[in-house]
């Protein structure tokens, strides 16, 4: 009786901004780590999620959101994605069915042009439009590019999850196992804490400042009665922006804090003690050495 073959591979996720790229890492690896906003350019880095069983580890690499660069940082973004094209087993195109097509995808379609590694069209949110709606999207997508495979789903629903990433596993070369099975990602804790501390800062901001925040850890310890002491420093560009940030009678800081706490908790598996503080640093995103301080370090794609 032959052995079954174990089967391993990385697979990126690329798109326009706000298409459920994170939505669809979490409920595959099955836990929170990236960070979800109706806010476009969530993503800043590239977040690795480990998705394993007996036969099989696919390792998916949530990539920034391609769009046209305005600063530094918009630019690193652009790098981490496309770089991650290179890398890859196979890419997942992700659009959003209810916007359809953009000016965004033509950018990335003429990206993938070049590449011979397959590429699956994925149809994301096929919850938010009639069934009537689908079958000339997919033409339209079917005339622009030569997709190995085409997918709709619901990432949120979950709706044909199952069967993307039997048709990934499908593809998928023979290899190693590289990551224990019951590890998710390959981020620090400390990296995701300060994500979900920034998603929070996202949710209840608007207009320029969500952009403008970047958070940084100052401190994650465990002390007495397993409680996790952690501080952290939410940067913004601007001195009103600090204000906003703070609140009145540091109202909002406070809420930024209540509910990180709480994503922080399930995470961890603790009781934590979150202390947030605000600093202006101005133009950070259009400074090399800033960013590099915040963890953007372009030496690394």
């Amino acid at each position: 009786m032959s052995k079954e073959v174990y089967k391993s591979g990385f697979v990126s996720i690329i798109g326009r901004p706000n298409v459920g790229k994170s939505t669809f890492l979490n409920k595959v690896v099955g836990q929170k780590i990236a960070i979800m906003s109706d806010k476009p350019q969530t993503t800043r880095n590239k977040v690795q999620g480990v998705y394993s069983e007996n036969q099989a580890q696919i390792v998916f690499i949530d990539t920034p959101g391609i769009h046209k660069p305005k600063h530094k940082l918009g630019d690193f973004m652009m790098k981490v994605a496309q770089n991650t094209l290179k890398e890859v087993d196979i890419i997942l195109f992700m659009i959003n069915a209810e916007e359809g097509y953009g000016r965004g995808d033509e950018f990335i379609i003429e990206k993938l042009q070049g590449t011979s590694t397959p590429v699956f069209l994925v149809i994301n949110k096929i919850d938010q439009i009639h069934p009537d709606q689908l079958l000339p999207l997919i033409e339209k997508y079917n005339n622009l590019y030569s997709f190995k495979e085409i997918i709709p789903i619901s990432a949120l629903e979950g709706n044909n999850v199952p069967t993307l990433v039997d048709q990934i596993k499908a593809y998928l070369p023979e290899g190693p196992q590289y990551y224990p099975i019951d590890q998710v990602t390959d981020h620090p804790e400390r990296f995701i804490v300060t994500e979900l501390i920034r998603e929070k800062a996202l949710h209840l901001t608007r207009e320029e400042i969500p952009h403008s925040i970047a958070v940084v850890m100052d401190s994650m310890e465990k002390r007495e009665g397993n409680t996790v002491y952690v501080g952290a420093t939410i940067i913004v560009e601007r001195d009103s922006q600090k204000g906003i940030i703070i609140g009145k009678q540091g109202s909002m800081l406070k809420e930024i804090g209540k509910r990180a706490r709480t994503d922080i908790e399930a995470l961890l598996g603790s009781k934590v003690y979150l202390e947030l503080w605000v600093k202006v640093q101005k133009d950070w995103r259009n400074k090399m050495s800033q960013l590099r301080d915040f963890g953007f370090r372009d030496d690394e794609y």
